[in-house]
This record gives C-alpha cells, sequence and structure tokens, in this order.
C-alpha cells in the first residue's frame, strides 16, 4: 500500500497570542523559515500578542519565568524580584551569539520577506489601541472572520503560538 500524495503547504497563518519573548521568537522563525521556503506567511497578533507590534513595548519584552515548566526552577523562585530580568538578559545574550536581530530588526525583515502582519481588532479594542500605536508597517487591522478569510484555500494552515 503505497502513502498518500502529501499536499504541499501554500501558506502558513501564525496567531500570535503572547508576547513572552520565546514566543515571539518561535513566531518569527517560523514566518521567515515559511518566506525563505517560498510559502506564504501571516501573522495575526491577538491579545497579549499585540506587545510584538506595539511601539513602546516592542523592544522590551520578557521571558515568562513564572509558570514555565523548562525554565528548570521552582515557580516560587520564578517569582522572585530580578529573576525575570535575569533569565530575559541571558536570553537576549544567547540570542546575540547566534545573530538573531532584535523585535523591532526582525519586523523589518519579515516585512521585506513580503510576511503580511495583522492586528486583531477585539484586541485593538479591548486594550484601548490605535493604529497609530503599533509597528508602522503592519498591513491593518482585521476581525478574526477576516483573518478566517485569509485562511482560505488549499494548502493553508493555521498555527497558534
Amino acid at each position: 500500500m503505497s502513502e498518500p500524495k502529501k499536499a504541499p503547504v501554500k501558506k502558513l497563518l501564525l496567531i500570535l497570542s503572547k508576547a513572552t519573548i520565546e514566543n515571539v521568537y518561535a513566531c518569527f522563525i517560523l514566518a521567515n523559515g515559511a518566506r525563505m521556503e517560498g510559502i506564504e506567511a501571516e501573522i495575526f497578533y491577538t491579545f497579549f500578542g499585540l506587545e510584538a507590534i506595539n511601539k513602546k513595548k516592542l523592544n522590551d519584552l520578557h521571558v515568562a519565568t513564572v509558570g514555565n515548566p523548562a525554565m528548570h526552577i521552582p515557580t516560587i523562585l520564578g517569582g522572585m524580584p530580578g529573576m525575570e530580568a535575569l533569565a530575559t538578559n541571558m536570553m537576549k545574550k544567547e540570542m546575540e551569539k547566534l545573530d538573531i536581530p532584535p523585535v523591532d530588526e526582525f519586523l523589518e525583515m519579515l516585512t521585506a520577506s513580503g510576511c503580511k502582519m495583522w492586528a486583531c481588532k477585539l484586541a485593538m479594542d479591548m486594550f484601548h489601541l490605535e493604529e497609530k500605536d503599533l509597528y508602522d508597517d503592519i498591513d491593518g487591522v482585521l476581525t478574526v472572520g477576516g483573518f478566517y478569510e485569509r485562511a482560505a484555500g488549499e494548502g493553508s494552515h493555521l498555527m497558534f503560538i
């Protein structure tokens, strides 16, 4: 019995709901990788994911030290003063060694590659944000329904981060 023919991935649509460093970079790396492979990529920033494109916050993202089992430290230690800053600085140093750009530069790379970026209308309203508060080169503000319309078509894949 032969394996079924696999349809190629044509479009990757990522939903970013949290703006911790580990979530934002996972999303950006996946989107960038898709573009490098010739796959369309789009990112929908919702709820706290909006901080990744909020001009005032995008370069001040942190590592989640509380409730993160991958930190391998007790939750009580993760919540101690200075732990989040320490973990964030350590992560940023490791990323610099690998020449991973800061968030603002990565956003520019994604834009230049043709990655589409959308802010969630409901989250924008909820957090009292306006388009002028966001990274200048986002493609616009969409409702969830508008985002789903963009996902239509064979070969589209949605990924929640």
